[in-house]
């Protein structure tokens, strides 16, 4: 697909590449999280907003603001969640000395340590309106912050 960039911005968020029509949509959802480590299931948030676009097949990228929280796939299942919190235990503990303190005194170095190893969006491909995502594999979101959040993302669907 070869892009048109003489193309002008519509200001309803679509976009066109010559000889077909793409569109974009930016969506954006909120919910709670508890304090440090919160590991939640978003699969279900995401797939009832594809339902609901005028997008049927593409991509859809998930993306959150702040640099405590991360976004990842995996199974989402009691064991391998317990199985995380090990590891980003071992990798960025809590009681480890980090400089990111000496800033901000918030007691949250590990946080972003631990958000920055994952990483802020997933990006995921869809067809008609379903997520192509493997049967034990979950889109999930990783709450590294050390108190209790309203988190916000957005989703950005590209696609025809």
């Amino acid at each position: 697909m070869v892009y048109d960039t003489d193309c002008p911005f519509t200001g309803d968020l679509r976009t066109q590449a010559r000889g077909t029509e793409g569109m974009v949509e930016t969506r954006t959802f909120v919910f709670s999280t508890e304090a440090e480590m919160d590991v939640v299931d978003i699969t279900k948030d995401v797939a009832d907003i594809l339902a609901d676009s005028a997008v049927s097949n593409g991509i859809v990228t998930v993306f959150v603001p702040g640099s405590t929280g991360a976004l990842t796939t995996m199974e989402y299942e009691p064991g391998l969640v317990n199985d995380m919190k090990e590891v980003f235990e071992k990798l960025a503990p809590r009681d480890h000395y980090y400089h990111h303190e000496e800033r901000w005194h918030d007691k949250n170095g590990h946080s972003h340590v631990r958000a920055s190893l994952i990483g802020p969006s997933v990006t995921v491909p869809f067809r008609d309106k379903r997520l192509l995502l493997g049967t034990w594999q979950q889109i999930v979101f990783f709450d590294f912050d050390v108190r209790a959040r309203e988190r916000e993302l957005f989703l950005q669907i590209v696609g025809d």
